[in-house]
């Protein structure tokens, strides 16, 4: 059990800014025991993710949150987060320090990701409760540096320091992004980093689907209720989804020891981030792009439609996210980040110019003179020279004609 000097507030989660949540249901009035805090986790036996842990429980694997930041100290993450860095200029430069309005956040889909309980059966225990986690801070609002450039720069740092995974609960309630978000994004992809993202809440006014949610090649999660129905409240919809998780009655760690209740698509990604962690542990040389495959192939499917534009490819499954035989891949199944910015970004630089006609060829385009101009002293002799050549052909071939007339004629008179 946690001490008593560990003081439980009624918390909820608020939506601000471009966080993904809506308002939860606090925790009982009386103060709450750790052991209601693990008997609410219902998605760790729904979700097989308890059968997954007989092979692998995250260990080696490295998980980047970008959040508000996460409470280390917090009982349940205590030696689950291994660094950190503040990219709002609000923070710690360690990331540790919770930022922003809502500085529970962080903590709070940290938890359902990586989170280690405590007392073995208190607490709340994230999918891959060995998996490392990076803090990885920024605000949403009150900074000087954009919530866009936040983002891109955290991605490229989680990059740069190990990261296997980047978790995003968070939306820019657009469809479209910045370009900083693509050099970003195809940075992890060409460093073969799973970007999981949250599809975002209708009922926080997000009713389809926006980036990074929208981007290629980003395994976006979408919500169920505790009976696997998508979420009419607690989960967007759209033809990006991938997987689909429990994103109602969920319960999460907050910063100074506490507990919330809470629903949202901020809930099912880091889940689902710590089933691509059990992945990723169980399997050390498959690639990002058949690592996504085999999540996407593994759930369980909720419609014939493959994907389906509510479900996706169903509802994840942690244990046959391991065990189950998935065709390899060549690549992300999800679609390329760099294809998508070849066809839709302007390119800027020189123009390329692509002739529309048939066109001669020669072996060595080396070879290929330009078209013949003229010296401007050189004589400008008009038409002349043409209408000379075309008079001297027509009177030769009169000779021609007229000597062959001859030579037949007496042929004949002999």
């Amino acid at each position: 059990m946690l001490g008593t000097t560990v003081t439980r507030r009624l918390l909820t989660l608020a939506l601000l800014g471009a966080l993904v949540g809506v308002p939860g249901v606090a925790l009982q009035s009386t103060p709450a025991i750790a052991d209601q805090v693990r008997e609410r986790q219902y998605w760790l036996e729904d979700y097989r993710i308890q059968e997954a842990w007989q092979i692998t429980r995250g260990a080696g694997v490295r998980i980047a949150i970008i959040d508000t930041g996460i409470d280390a100290t917090h009982q349940d993450l205590v030696g689950a987060v291994a660094g950190g860095a503040d990219f709002s200029g609000m923070g710690s430069v360690d990331g540790l320090t919770p930022v922003g309005p809502d500085r529970r956040h962080g903590t709070m889909v940290a938890s359902l990701a990586a989170g280690r309980g405590n007392n073995s059966v208190d607490g709340v225990i994230g999918s891959a409760p060995e998996a490392e986690l990076l803090s990885l801070s920024m605000a949403f609002s009150g900074s000087v540096v954009s919530a866009d450039d936040q983002v891109a720069n955290a991605v490229r740092f989680a990059v740069d320091n190990s990261a296997d995974i980047i978790s995003l609960s968070l939306t820019r309630n657009t469809r479209d992004w910045p370009e900083s978000w693509d050099r970003a994004f195809s940075y992890a992809a060409a460093n073969d980093v799973v970007v999981v993202a949250a599809a975002g809440n209708r009922g926080s006014g997000t009713v389809s689907v926006g980036a990074p949610a929208t981007m290629p090649g980003v395994l976006t999660v979408g919500g169920v209720d505790q009976d696997g129905q998508a979420s009419d409240s607690a989960s967007s919809q759209g033809i990006t989804i991938g997987v689909m998780a429990p994103s109602e009655g969920l319960v999460g760690a907050t910063p100074g020891g506490g507990y919330v209740s809470w629903s949202g698509t901020s809930g099912a990604t880091p889940i689902v981030a710590g089933i691509v962690a059990l992945v990723r542990s169980a399997y050390p040389n498959m690639d990002a792009p058949n690592v996504i495959n085999r999540v996407l192939l593994s759930a369980n499917r909720v419609t014939e439609t493959i994907p389906d534009p509510i479900y996706g490819y169903g509802l994840v499954d942690a244990y046959e996210a391991l065990t189950a035989d998935v065709p390899y891949v060549s690549s992300n199944p999800l679609g390329s980040i760099d294809d998508w910015v070849v066809l839709h970004r302007k390119q800027e630089g020189n123009p390329i110019v692509v002739p529309l006609g048939p066109q001669s060829t020669v072996a060595d385009e080396d070879q290929a003179l330009p078209p013949r101009i003229p010296a401007r002293d050189a004589p400008q002799w008009g038409l002349l020279p043409y209408v000379v050549t075309v008079g001297f052909a027509s009177a030769l071939s009169v000779v021609v004609l007229t000597g062959v007339v001859l030579v037949l004629w007496r042929l004949r008179k002999r």
